[in-house]
């Protein structure tokens, strides 16, 4: 049995994927109904979701996407590794324009989701929300939020201890992607109480 701590280890941001590998409509949808069952702030639940599983809209939703920011000299996963599977959190504006949290609870959820069914994902933040939401047609009330990219991890990611107070990830000879984490003495603030 996976622990908690395990799957939020696990939980990497991954970028490369086996893109022959499918994830079916019905298990996006249940990593959907893990976001749904989250908490949401004044229970609103604003977000809606946009789900792709095929290879053509795929491909209308991938060149609209910046990927990996610290890395300069990469632009984005090659044919062949690009994510297999999409969702794209939506707001709908006509409940409210602000989702204040939810964004965060649901993609965690639906992440954690994805691992413990051994896929991975990435939260895509830098997206060209417009032409985006053009090209698949989403009605103007629904506001992208973010993308999360999803798909059977082809690369190994590995965290280590922040040095010298460099947070910024990086890839290595062997394309293994190195992730800084500062330590649990320095996030936790103590004080006398």
């Amino acid at each position: 049995m996976t622990n908690l701590k395990d799957l939020v280890r696990r939980n990497r941001s991954f970028r490369r994927f086996y893109q022959d590998i499918t994830i079916p409509e019905y298990i996006l949808e249940g990593f959907v109904d893990l976001a749904r069952l989250s908490p949401s702030a004044r229970n609103a639940q604003t977000l809606k979701y946009f789900i792709s599983c095929d290879a053509e809209t795929n491909e209308k939703i991938f060149p609209h996407l910046a990927w990996a920011g610290y890395i300069k000299d990469w632009d984005g996963p090659v044919q062949g590794e690009r994510p297999s599977a999409y969702i794209v959190i939506l707001n709908d504006t006509k409940i409210s324009d602000n989702y204040f949290c939810d964004d965060g609870i649901a993609i965690q959820s639906i992440l954690l989701g994805a691992v413990e069914q051994g896929f991975g994902g990435c939260i895509i933040g830098s997206v060209d929300r417009l032409k985006l939401q053009k090209n698949l047609n989403i009605p103007n009330h629904l506001k992208i939020v973010e993308v999360i990219a999803l798909g059977k991890p082809r690369e190994e990611v590995v965290i280590e201890d922040v040095k010298n107070d460099d947070i910024k990830y990086w890839r290595d000879e062997a394309q293994t992607h190195h992730v800084p984490k500062r330590s649990l003495d320095e996030i936790i603030i103590k004080c006398s109480c």
